[in-house]
């Protein structure tokens, strides 16, 4: 039995909330108390997922040109970005608390990933 449950179409869309959430959230938390950047990573990875949602081959995707593999690299990257700026940038209270548990969601969620199944091509 595989925990990996969380398939493309799960995951196109939590994509556009996610994006929205990375935008707004610094505002309504007052985020970068603690350094400027914790306010201006969220925001700018906000607009990054935004774009590369739309521009993802997934089901909301609205301009299908960039492979669903590479929006999961992607979102990998951005969860180690963040778990690693949370501790590099010296952010402290709600500044690390945020990008600790974002970085942990986006993780677990590429993590929990299921792959597609393959359809045998005729021969």
């Amino acid at each position: 039995m595989s925990f990996r449950f969380v398939t493309k179409t799960m995951h196109a869309y939590l994509d556009y909330p996610v994006a929205l959430a990375l935008i707004t959230l610094p505002y309504l938390l007052n985020l970068g108390q603690s350094n400027p950047i914790a306010f201006w990573l969220s925001f700018v990875t906000g607009l990054a997922a935004l774009a590369l949602t739309i521009l993802t081959d997934h089901e909301t995707g609205l301009i299908r040109i960039l492979p669903y593999s590479l929006h999961l690299k992607v979102d990998f990257a951005v969860g180690v970005v963040f778990l690693a700026a949370a501790f590099a940038l010296g952010f402290s209270g709600i500044d690390f608390a945020y990008y600790l548990v974002n970085a942990m969601a986006v993780l677990t969620v590429v993590g929990l990933h299921k792959p597609e199944e393959t359809q045998a091509q005729p021969a």
